[in-house]
């Protein structure tokens, strides 16, 4: 019965996703028809063709295939997301890379949204998916809840994935930063949000562990606040059902109050609670030791997630924005960085008793630095919320210094390390392939991060500095080109951080490809429950 259900939804999905390409008022819109046509027809085919098929024992243990499927998604968009980072990179720095051949498709306005999805959404949003289902499943002592329910939250997401990239390609965007993609690709990630809260959910209630380890609270304000978040944010009306374009529900301050709100607490429960979840995890069980203060973990927690939600603001200082609302933002995000590095400081405490680790354990290390950038992180980014510094920094290059700084020192370097200690265990390896690669790999990405973010601190704080200067007469001393021109050595040393970055990468999916899939690797005595 299920399976002649399953039939007749595809086969409606395909007849509807046909109709809708043929239909199609732009270019975007009938690519993604197209698209989810293949998919649900390749679908219905392969359901006629099982349905009645015996159905075989139910399975017992952990769901580990999704996770390992997850794995290779976030090594996979990861270099992906680096690759057109770097590109972009060296785009600005010589405008020529902008190739003529390439205009409407592979210019820079189109690959830097396309850069920042991949990197935030396809790699960070596979990256915690598979480790909150791993983490949740052993913190648990539960199977996840909810069957293929979870394949469906992995495959749904990554047609997500393909479906925004395609877009940005195709210039089908609604122009809101980190909530690009429109109407329709909204609607289906919340659909495979959803999922997702109820696979972690039910997984949570099942448990046979009485008690919640607090990575899975970090793991569940994520997933509940990212869906708030994406709802509000993404509230529209589309010009046609058979269209890309909509318009937005809010409008004028009202738009840019909802977008900050939304976009600063994406940088909060998305790159923040999420990846802390990790954290409280990966690192007590890479050190083999207990986290330092269990206490302190939930008034992090707590603190953490009630005071995230009030910071947006702090990117409209100088708008039409009122200032009482600016000055809230500010307030909250002064006050935020006290929890943050209670977070930070419980992370590498626990490493108490283990430092000699840091000197023969690269995993270990990257977890260190990846504390490290996040200490740094948020203090900086408190600092920058303050009125007076915002009015140097902001719409300059010491932003995006500091926004890198963040996602490739905390969220690239937690992500690397998680892997690293996953992969020998879900492909039943006695260890990693090489850890002087990781060892390589933990220095290339490090000395990366630091050219990258360095270069940008400086042509930051010399942009906003330029366009401050006047001369006696009042009048503004450098035009915007003169800015310009005065930057490019600064990009060309960033351009080389991401090389470097990226090539760390590539050492990594090497590694990783050698321990899971090398012939020479020896298996593990018993799989671990960990």
């Amino acid at each position: 019965m299920w399976d002649w259900i399953k039939i007749v939804a595809l086969g409606l999905i395909t007849l509807f996703a046909a109709l809708a390409a043929n239909w199609a008022r732009d270019l975007a819109y009938q690519v993604h028809a197209l698209i989810v046509m293949a998919i649900s027809a390749g679908l219905f085919i392969w359901t006629v063709r099982t349905a009645g098929d015996p159905k075989g024992p139910a399975p017992t243990g952990y769901m580990d295939g999704v996770i390992r499927y997850g794995v290779v998604a976030t090594a996979f968009w990861g270099l992906a997301g680096f690759l057109v980072g770097t590109f972009i990179a060296f785009q600005l720095a010589f405008p020529a890379l902008n190739f003529e051949f390439l205009q409407g498709y592979g210019n820079f306005g189109r690959l830097r949204p396309l850069h920042t999805s991949a990197v935030i959404f396809a790699f960070g949003g596979n990256a915690l998916i598979a480790t909150s289902f791993y983490i949740v499943q052993r913190t648990s002592a539960a199977r996840l809840w909810g069957g293929n329910l979870a394949w469906f939250v992995f495959w749904g997401y990554n047609l997500f994935i393909v479906l925004a990239a395609t877009g940005y390609l195709m210039g089908a965007t609604q122009s809101k930063e980190y909530a690009e993609p429109e109407w329709y690709v909204d609607i289906w990630l919340t659909i495979v949000w959803v999922a997702y809260l109820l696979v972690f959910l039910g997984t949570i209630i099942k448990r046979k562990e009485p008690h919640i380890y607090v990575a899975n609270w970090f793991f569940l304000s994520f997933i509940v606040t990212v869906a708030m978040l994406h709802v509000v944010n993404n509230l529209s009306l589309p010009v046609s059902i058979f269209g890309s374009r909509s318009v937005q529900l809010f409008a004028g301050v009202q738009d840019a109050m909802t977008q900050w709100w939304y976009g600063h607490n994406a940088v909060g429960f998305f790159l923040t609670a999420g990846f802390l979840g990790m954290m409280y995890y990966f690192v007590p069980k890479q050190a083999g030791k207990p986290v330092f203060s269990y206490k302190l973990s939930i008034i992090h927690f707590w603190a953490l997630i009630f005071l995230y939600i009030w910071a947006g603001p702090h990117h409209l200082h100088y708008t039409a924005l009122p200032d009482w609302a600016s000055t809230l933002g500010m307030v909250f995000s002064v006050i935020l960085w006290m929890p943050s590095w209670g977070g930070m400081i419980n992370g590498l405490m626990t490493l108490s008793g283990a430092w000699d680790k840091i000197r023969t354990d690269p995993i270990i290390r990257m977890m260190v630095i990846s504390l490290g950038f996040y200490g740094m992180s948020t203090f900086e980014g408190p600092m920058m919320s303050i009125r007076a510094v915002n009015s140097l920094s902001h719409y300059t290059d010491w932003t995006i210094g500091h926004v890198h700084s963040g996602a490739l020192g905390w969220n690239g370097m937690i992500t690397f390390a998680a892997l690293y200690f996953m992969t020998p265990k879900l492909w039943n390896r006695a260890s990693l392939y090489s850890l002087r690669l990781v060892n390589w790999h933990f220095w290339l990405a490090t000395i990366g991060i630091i050219l990258y973010a360095a270069s940008m601190w400086v042509t930051g704080i010399m942009e906003g500095l330029m366009w401050r200067e006047v001369d006696a007469q009042g009048f503004l001393v450098n035009s915007f080109a003169d800015t310009v021109a005065a930057k490019f050595p600064m990009y060309v040393v960033r351009g080389l951080g991401g090389t470097l970055y990226l090539t760390g990468a590539i050492i990594m999916c090497y590694n990783l490809w050698m321990t899971a899939f090398g012939k020479n690797q020896p298996a593990a005595v018993a799989t671990p429950a960990e």
